[in-house]
């Protein structure tokens, strides 16, 4: 039986995974285990995302038997556009970390309702998007605010790459510092390292 995806101690405290990809199917399928692992603990699901992958993400939930109507109507499953949250804090092609604070916060808060000491289960490809689009600085920056606010909130958070995004090992090894994991392509999380020959294999 596979060991669930987030079940790894965390290095730095809190759960921060990277999946490379190289297709949606694969993508949406790890996506789709991660939070519905989560959601069978009783851990509310957050997707930051662009449609075309929540959709895929969505689909793959459903094939799991997850209610999605009611999930939503009990903020149990919140799905964001990325670009549209991105707008809320980027500022002069850079992510603001104070605006970032807060909008991340408020997704949080909208996730968690009146429940107390509830962990969430996040999935989010803004840094994806920020890495296509040249932003690879900011992605980076990105990536180290989603690990600050993880100081004062509880969740796991799980991001994805398009491999045909890099072009050198070393831009890799950049996003995985970042990271407490790397998820391979069987969906099992291993430690985050800058050798590549000890992550996962992706696909």
């Amino acid at each position: 039986m596979r060991q669930p995806l987030s079940s790894a101690p965390p290095i730095s405290g809190h759960f921060h995974a990277v999946r490379f990809y190289e297709n949606k199917e694969s993508l949406c399928r790890i996506v789709a285990e991660f939070l519905g692992e989560g959601l069978i603990a009783h851990q509310p699901a957050l997707v930051i995302a662009t449609p075309e992958h929540a959709a895929g993400i969505v689909h793959e939930l459903r094939a799991r038997h997850f209610d999605i109507e009611r999930m939503q109507e009990a903020s149990d499953l919140l799905v964001l556009d990325a670009r549209d949250v991105m707008s809320t804090f980027m500022v002069d092609g850079a992510p603001n970390a104070d605006l970032f604070s807060e909008n991340a916060a408020k997704a949080l808060g909208r996730i968690c309702g009146a429940r107390e000491n509830v962990s969430i289960r996040a999935y989010g490809e803004m840094v994806d998007l920020l890495w296509q689009d040249g932003q690879t600085t900011a992605a980076v920056r990105l990536e180290m605010l989603w690990n600050k606010l993880a100081m004062n909130h509880d969740f796991s958070l799980l991001c994805g790459y398009s491999m045909g995004s890099f072009y050198k090992d070393a831009s890799m090894s950049e996003i995985c510092d970042q990271h407490t994991h790397v998820v391979g392509m069987s969906g099992t999380a291993a430690p985050a390292t800058s050798d590549s020959s000890s992550r996962p294999r992706v696909t």
